[in-house]
Parts: C-alpha cells; structure tokens; sequence
C-alpha cells in the first residue's frame, strides 16, 4: 500500500534532487574518465530517505535534465538519451531504490548492510550504464566499440572511485539514519 508523500518527503526528496544535480558538477580531477560526486548522492539518496523516496528523488533529477535543465554532467535535454552515458543514469534511478529498500529492512542498519545494499546498487548502475553505453555506440551512434573498450572506459578505469564512495556513502548513512528517521 503507498501512502501520501508528506511535505517532509517532498523537501527532502527536493534537497537530494539539487545534491545529484550539484554532484554531477563536482569534478575530482583524474585520468581518462571524469569523476563526480553523483553517485555518492544517488546512493546516499536511497539509504537515508529509503527506496521510494530515493527513487523518487533521483528520477526528479533525470526528469528535469531530460526537459532541459542542463543539469546532468554533459548538459541536458531530451537528446541525451542517445548519449552513451544515459544507462548510467537509469541505473541510478533503479540503484537508490534498491539500495534504499535493502538498507532500510531494519530501523538501525550495520554497516555491512549499508555496504552491502552500496555494493548492489553499485553494480545495478554499472550494469545499465554498460550495456546501455555498448548498444547505443554501435547501434544508434555507429561507432563500432568492443564490448571490453566499454569495460575498460565504462568499469575498470571508473569503479575504484566508486567504490570508495560506497564506503563513504555507508560511514555517512551510519551517522545521519538515526537523525533522518527521527521525527
């Protein structure tokens, strides 16, 4: 049974929607493939508001990026669905929603729960981003790409930052979950 978002949801599903927009523009300077701070505001998203709220708040952010806020890492607009890195931000969608829901199962998560639920929704972005990435480069955009070029550029040289924002995300969860579920 759904029930009705309150007003709290709504500003708190706001305030995650503007930290993955801000997110997307803070850039960690390293090698080959850009690195923000997206992700670790997805995941966040889902483990402090949980996975309806977490999903909703990030498919705000896509949303308003696909009608044109130039919010998304490269712009915005309905043309970036044809961008090779969309999939990426489907699987952020889908990842806070499952992170959340399999974070939030107990009222005080360890922190190999919330590392645990990171780690599934890690996997549920590369997966989306990855095979989304390999299908539109050879078949929308006809650039004929391996699909071990997508893995190299896509995974291996991208995840080890990700990983450390799983960390992150899970020591920060820890700290701020009680003060989230307190009314």
């Amino acid at each position: 049974m759904s029930r009705k978002l309150t007003v709290r949801d709504i500003v708190l599903c706001g305030l995650f929607t503007a930290l993955i927009a801000i997110g997307a523009f803070i850039r960690i300077p390293v090698p080959v493939v850009p690195f923000t701070l997206q992700f670790l505001f997805t995941m966040l998203a889902g483990l402090l508001l949980g996975g309806r709220l977490g999903a909703i708040s990030v498919g705000a952010y896509v949303i308003l990026g696909l009608i044109g806020l130039p919010i998304f890492t490269d712009g915005g607009g309905p043309g970036y669905v044809f961008q090779p890195t969309f999939g990426y931000l489907i699987g952020f969608i889908i990842a806070s929603g499952v992170t959340g829901s399999l974070a939030n199962k107990v009222a005080k998560p360890s922190y190999k729960r919330l590392l645990a639920a990171d780690f599934i929704g890690l996997v549920i972005v590369y997966t989306f981003g990855l095979v989304y990435c390999y299908f539109i480069s050879n078949f929308y955009l006809g650039k004929a790409v391996t699909a071990w070029v997508v893995f190299l550029y896509g995974f291996i040289l991208a995840v080890p930052g990700d990983i450390f924002l799983c960390i992150a995300a899970a020591v920060i969860s820890k700290k701020v979950i009680p003060i989230v579920h307190s009314r």
